[in-house]
């Protein structure tokens, strides 16, 4: 994906037009969601997929054996790989 920097401004509502280059790069519609990661003083956007609670959760439920808190993140991106 070819790099894109734009600017917005903040409403007094605290709503941002994302600039409609980086919609289309990104396809976003209406509806679609973002997760926002914030560090000092960055603040990043990211698309996620709108996937329910059930669809994320059923591998899980799936599963044989009990897995440990520590296990959690190596599901998660295997299960993305997956995904691809």
């Amino acid at each position: 994906m070819a790099e894109l920097i734009d600017m917005g401004t903040v409403s007094s509502r605290g709503q941002v037009a994302i600039p409609s280059k980086i919609r289309n790069q990104m396809g976003l519609k209406e509806g679609s969601k973002l997760m926002f990661f914030l560090g000092d003083d960055t603040l990043v956007m990211k698309k996620v997929e709108n996937r329910s609670f059930a669809e994320l959760t059923a591998p899980l439920k799936k599963a044989k054996k009990k897995i440990r808190e520590s296990q959690v993140p190596d599901l998660i991106h295997k299960l993305r790989r997956e995904k691809r």
